[in-house]
Order: C-alpha cells, then structure tokens, then sequence
C-alpha cells in the first residue's frame, strides 16, 4: 500500500484545491511546497488584491482562451466563476465586480483569498508539508515514488501543481516541466505571458508615470529596416496579415517601455516571435472615433478657432505631453496654429494620433511575467479528468497546462477549476 492515497505538488491556487477536493473526497492527501509558507504567487497577483475571476460564464472563459479555451470545458463545468464567487464567499471572503468586470475580495486583500483557500484545504482534511521541495518522481509498481529533500513516499496518485516560470521569486521554476518531460510529456516552449514591454522610443521615458485610459493597441510586424528604433517616424503595415493580435484598454507609460492591462495582454504576440525586435506597438489613443470624424474634426477647429496652437488643442482630447508626441512624431510644432495646417499635414497629425507606432525591444521576461504561456502539452492530457495520456494516475492542474489566458481574473479561474477537477477525478 502507498504512504498516500494522493500526493499534490505545488501549493499555489490549483494546488490547494486539488488537495482540498481530494481529501474532501476521502482520499488521503499530502500536499507538498517547496517554499516557506504556501501560494506566495497569490499574495502578489491583482497589486496584491487578488482578482479571483471574472464576471462572466464558463463560456466567457472559454472564448477569452481563443482556441485552447474547449480544453476548459469540463473544468469549468465542475467549477465555473460562479462556483468560485460562492466559494469563497461561503469560506468568509466577501467579494465585488469592478467596472472591467474584474471580481475582487471586497477586502482588496490577496491574504484574505490565500487564508480562505488555506483553510479550506486544511478543514478537508488534507496535510500540508511545507518547505520540501520535490527532487524527484518515479514510476514504480502500484504508484509513484517521491523524493523529497526529507524523505522518501509513495503515492497511488501525483497531481502536479508546480506552476510555469513567471515570478521565479516566488518558487516558480519551472521544475514541473522536467517531471512531466521525465514521464514522457512534450513540454510547449514556456515564455513569458502578462509582461511589461520594453521600447527604446526616445519619448516614452519622458512620459513615464502617465496613464492613458482607454488605448487600442494592435502587435503588427513591420518590414521597415532602415527605420529609426529610436522612435522616430516610421512605416508600419496594418494589412490583415501583419497584426498578430490587438486588444484594447488601459496604457501606461514607463522609464523602460510600456505597461498597463493592454500592453500586458498583448505581451504573449511579441514572446512567442521570433524576432521581437521586428515588431511595433500601433497604438490608436482614440480608439471611439474613426480617422476620417477626427480629421474633420480639426478641420472644424481651425475655422472655428484658428488662432489656437495645435498643442493647446489636443490637449482638450489627451494628455498635454502626449499630444506633444503626437506633433513630434507628425513633424509638426507645437505652437503651429491649427489655420496654418494645411491637409496633408492634418492626414499626418491624425495618423499620429491613431497609428502611432511604438517599436519593440523585447518585455522584462519571467521576473516579472504575471503567467506562463506554454507547458505540458494539452493533446496529451486528458480535458475530462486531467490526468495525463502517458503515465497513468498523473494529473496536471494549473499553469504547468500550456494555458494562458488575458488579464481579468481569467487565469486564476483556469488554476481554480482545474485544481478542482484533478482532485474531483484522481
């Protein structure tokens, strides 16, 4: 007989509550980290507030995950948003949605969510071994056996729960990967997901701090070599075929490049190609009004008011030292009044406004990668149970998966259901 029924390694979100449903089961359970205490990675998410999941259904989530979304479909049938809502709510974690749908403890603090998953992992039952990171896995009769730096065990059962490689601080390294692989697993290239994006733009340091709310910014690759990657004017093809992705949300401005929900959504474009470098941020900072409205639009001022500098009228629509880019990059001074501008210049202006082309130098990687694209392949593992199609009795939960989802709660609600459903089937 094995030392335990069902061994779960990781304790981070899909890890305790896999240990949690298992025991609840009656399976004896160990929960194995590696680190001093347990879901230190959830401690920091959301700022430190935790966004659990997102106000939607399942099959918000599933089309928020594009094509690898149909592998969440039993997960999230076994524990959907409002699954989690009720959860955590009925362990004492009141919770309230944010305008961007965005579901967060009404505490705004990622230590109460934590302490709610602790307790309900304890209250099932399970045992908790902190501190006892696993060196090794082993297939033997009846089992697995599982090298700790403690002990040796065995278990009838191994759900792996380890995470990607994002935060390594937190004891994510990636170390699931090599058991999986060990055990005849393909291992998706991991790369960073949800990252800041670094750019050499002469003027986004001088920006740095600024936040623009409500920014449409495509991935697109460009062809143009000779072009100045300091930021100066440059062509960037916005043929179908070129954008890799667009999304569209909250900006910020930064010393190394750019951040906020949009960058860190589009971030995954630029860590899955080849040639990073090779790609602009096109950004339009007035995304509700088309190219033409606008364009005629400083036509209305310069007959209206066409005495006025042109710095002192774009600031009315944005940021005051943004609008200033938006002449620099056009070619236009500042203190040009809006009668002098002729229509090519205009074109120009609004171009600026609405295809400001940021270029790419890459994103501050794992460190300070909220996720992990990448992971145990899913064809090789089953969606209706989760455990793997190679070794019998291994599970996988979490983000070892190669799934990665957008900002908003998202990824959390994948580890939750997940976690769940491993430790719903071992």
């Amino acid at each position: 007989m094995p030392d335990w029924q069902v061994v779960v390694v990781g304790a981070g979100a899909a890890g305790l509550m896999a240990a949690a449903r298992a025991a609840r089961r009656g399976r004896q359970t160990l929960l194995l980290e590696k680190n001093r205490k347990p879901g230190v990675k959830i401690l920091m998410s959301g700022g430190t507030r935790c966004n659990l999941t997102h106000a939607t259904d399942a099959r918000g989530i599933v089309e928020a995950y594009g094509s690898s979304g149909r592998f969440l479909h039993s997960a999230l049938a076994a524990l959907g948003p409002q699954d989690v809502v009720a959860l955590f709510e009925a362990e004492g974690v009141p919770t309230k949605v944010e305008e961007t749908g965005k579901v967060f403890p009404k505490s705004n603090k990622a230590a109460d969510v934590l302490a709610a998953l602790i307790r309900a992992m304890r209250g099932s039952g399970a045992e908790l071994a902190l501190e006892e990171p696993l060196e090794d896995l082993r297939i033997e009769a009846g089992g697995f056996r599982l090298v700790t730096r403690r002990r040796e065990l065995t278990a009838g059962k191994v759900i792996l729960t380890s995470g990607g490689k994002s935060y390594p601080g937190c004891g994510t390294t990636g170390d699931g990967y090599r058991w999986a692989q060990a055990l005849g697993h393909t291992i998706v290239r991991p790369r960073p997901a949800l990252v800041p994006i670094r750019s050499d733009a002469a003027w986004l340091p001088e920006l740095k701090g600024i936040t623009i709310p409500d920014v449409l910014v495509r991935v697109a690759e460009t062809d143009d070599t000779s072009a100045n990657r300091q930021g100066g004017p440059r062509r960037s093809p916005l043929t179908r075929g070129d954008v890799l992705t667009q999304r569209r949300g909250s900006f910020l401005c930064t010393h190394f490049g750019v951040s906020g929900p949009v960058a860190l959504d589009v971030s995954r474009a630029i860590t899955g190609h080849d040639q990073p470098r090779m790609l602009d941020l096109v950004c339009d900072f007035l995304p509700e009004v088309d190219e033409e409205s606008l364009a005629e639009q400083l036509a209305r001022e310069a007959q209206s008011a066409g005495k006025r500098r042109l710095g002192t009228i774009l600031a009315q629509w944005t940021v005051g030292r943004l609008a200033e880019v938006f002449l620099q990059r056009a070619a236009i001074a500042a203190d040009r009044r809006a009668a002098d501008l002729s229509k090519v210049e205009r074109l120009r202006l609004v171009g600026s406004m609405k295809r400001l082309a940021i270029p790419v130098a890459g994103t501050l990687g794992f460190e300070k990668a909220e996720v992990t694209a990448g992971g145990v392949a899913l064809d090789e593992v089953d969606s209706r149970t989760l455990q793997g199609k190679r070794v019998a009795n291994l599970y996988f939960a979490g983000e070892l998966l190669d799934l990665d989802g957008p900002i908003g709660g998202y990824n959390f609600q994948a580890a939750f259901s997940t976690g769940w459903l491993a430790g719903e089937r071992c």
